[in-house]
């Protein structure tokens, strides 16, 4: 069975990048939907509990998945999510050398010149990092 690593991040271009996937088809594959949540940094640790941040966590990254487990659950695909917490870039990497995936699909936001620069791209990281095949969607 072919693993795949599909990184959600709630954008349109994620939700393409899974879109294209379901063109090709799911038999045979074995699906994984990742969302990457953004660390809390700062005071807010000394306010809120570790047991309040991960639910916190959780439920963002599982509002983000939303639609594209609908557009699966549409399709009779079956999947797995998951919600980790940190770097994007290094986060979808690392899972995806865990887990033995074959393949990485995922929506490029599109950016180039200054604005790439001024606000990177994850999907420039994971091209950089990954050792997994990695499929870009614009």
């Amino acid at each position: 069975m072919t693993k795949i690593l599909i990184p959600i991040d709630g954008s349109a271009a994620s939700v393409r990048a899974l879109e294209q996937l379901l063109q090709r088809g799911t038999a045979g594959l074995e699906l994984h939907l990742l969302n990457v949540q953004l660390p809390v940094d700062g005071n807010v640790r000394s306010f809120v509990s570790s047991d309040e941040l991960n639910a916190y966590h959780r439920d963002e990254g599982l509002a983000e998945l939303a639609t594209a487990r609908a557009l699966l659950d549409a399709a009779g695909a079956s999947y797995q999510q998951h919600v980790l917490v940190g770097h994007p870039a290094d986060q979808i990497t690392r899972f995806a050398a865990e887990q033995g995936c074959d393949e990485i699909v995922m929506g490029s936001h599109g950016r180039t010149g200054l604005l790439q620069l001024l606000m990177g791209s994850v999907a420039a990281e994971v091209s950089e990092k990954a050792k997994t095949k990695l499929t870009l969607v614009k």
